[in-house]
């Protein structure tokens, strides 16, 4: 077992043991659990969900979220917008 020499048929490899073991593919198909959860959260709303008129309810609150701002308040969410922070709503102005 000479670490100069050639290794032996009954002799483990010492190069490959150093080496680490072989990687190996591995992989989960998740699509039939992404399906089932789907189908549980649609069943969870029930059949009385609207989503447009879910998502008209969450336009409208953000509306009353950024209407009425004073002076200052407006400049701030001006300054937003313009970052890229916030998205623009309306005509540009916040009460839109």
């Amino acid at each position: 077992m000479s670490s100069h020499g050639p290794t032996l048929p009954d002799e483990p490899d010492e190069s490959a043991a150093a080496s680490g073991p072989a990687p190996v593919d591995f992989a989960f198909d998740l699509s039939s659990h992404e399906m089932l959860r789907r189908t549980h959260t649609l069943a969870a709303l029930g059949p009385d969900w609207d989503p447009v008129a879910a998502l008209r309810g969450e336009e409208e609150a953000y509306d009353l979220l950024y209407s009425g701002l004073s002076a200052e308040q407006q400049r701030v969410y001006e300054e937003l917008v313009a970052a890229g922070v916030l998205p623009a709503r309306g005509g540009g102005d916040a009460a839109a």
